[in-house]
């Protein structure tokens, strides 16, 4: 495995995934899905394993030829960030779905909760594998945390909303154990409903997300953000949950800096935590100069100690075409080699 250098570069989960693979149009006209969404590939049922395969080597191979140290599968084998895995757990109705409201108000469709959440297999090992077996640079998997998926389900069991978090987040932990013990060298939760419902997060979701790791032992990161740019445009001027995440057992936060123009002096209040520090906004298809890169890097640099920086997209970059995507990649790599020569 690959060495990391000062301020490695990531990203936060998904890449662009191939036209060929997923009907766009279809997908850019919704919220990411909380079902199963199979309407959204183009390859047959009986191919659609070797495509995903096929796809997952694209990812790879892009993301090391932009010069990318922490590389992910791309999320290439999955219809939305969440679920593939909400919808393989036990108790779940996976035919006759509920409704929630999304961050955005809407009622969409969700997991409907019937009885007891428990995880019947491991869900991502092989994608580990799969990934470890072509790739000798840092990886990364990512799993939905345990209280998002709480709050995209219709909980017709519990009864209790901290009782249905506590019980993805058991799930969630056998998960990230597996995952580790499969080769990956970073697991991270993506907990975007923290920021959208932080009142619920401070009562309950720190607690889930501490149950989720009980036991860890490998480097863990979390992603808190404003939901995807393409679909939800406007950005409040700062995070109503994150200095919470100070006293957490995760090891990397995740935090989107580029398009809100954070201001980071409330890096501040996360010392010891490596950040991974978003610096594209993908609300746009235009390309981030190096230079502005460079430039976010370098706020964040006031607050946060470079070896604790990793150098990352605001979010997944799911919703751009591959050639933004890659062309955002090759820029973000340039404007972090700009900052590690003024570093020296």
């Amino acid at each position: 495995m690959q060495s990391l250098p000062l301020l490695p570069t990531s990203l936060i989960g998904s890449h662009s995934q191939p036209d060929w693979l997923i009907d766009r149009e279809k997908l850019a006209g919704r919220f990411p899905p909380r079902t199963r969404a199979k309407e959204l590939w183009r390859v047959a049922p009986e191919w659609l394993d070797q495509a995903l395969d096929d796809a997952t080597l694209i990812a790879l191979s892009e993301q090391e030829e932009a010069g990318i140290d922490i590389v992910t599968d791309g999320e290439m084998r999955r219809e939305s960030y969440s679920n593939r895995f909400a919808t393989a757990l036990d108790g779940v109705d996976v035919d006759n779905h509920g409704t929630a409201l999304d961050r955005s108000g809407e009622p969409v469709p969700v997991p409907r909760v019937v009885g007891p959440i428990s995880r019947k297999h491991p869900v991502q090992v092989r994608d580990v594998a799969f990934m470890r077996a072509h790739t000798d640079r840092v990886t990364k998997i990512t799993v939905p945390g345990p209280f998002t998926m709480a709050q995209q389900a219709q909980d017709d069991h519990y009864g209790d909303p901290e009782a249905l978090a506590l019980a993805y987040a058991a799930a969630v932990n056998e998960e990230i154990k597996d995952l580790f013990a499969a080769g990956v060298d970073v697991v991270q939760l993506d907990e975007p409903y923290m920021q959208a419902r932080a009142d619920k997060a401070r009562e309950f979701g720190l607690k889930a997300l501490t149950r989720a790791l009980d036991g860890v032992t490998g480097t863990t990161a979390i992603h808190i953000c404003f939901g995807y740019a393409a679909l939800i445009h406007e950005r409040p001027e700062g995070y109503s949950f994150l200095p919470e995440l100070a006293d957490s057992p995760i090891d990397q936060i995740s935090i989107e800096a580029a398009q809100s123009e954070l201001d980071c002096s409330i890096l501040k209040s996360l010392p010891g935590k490596t950040i991974i520090l978003g610096v594209l906004d993908l609300s746009t298809n235009a390309i981030d100069a190096p230079e502005l890169v460079a430039s976010r890097i370098r706020r964040a640099l006031e607050f946060v100690p470079a070896d604790k920086l990793i150098i990352a997209p605001d979010c997944g970059l799911k919703y751009l075409s591959r050639e933004v995507a890659n062309a955002k990649l090759k820029a973000m790599v340039e404007g972090t080699r700009i900052v590690r020569e003024e570093l020296g």
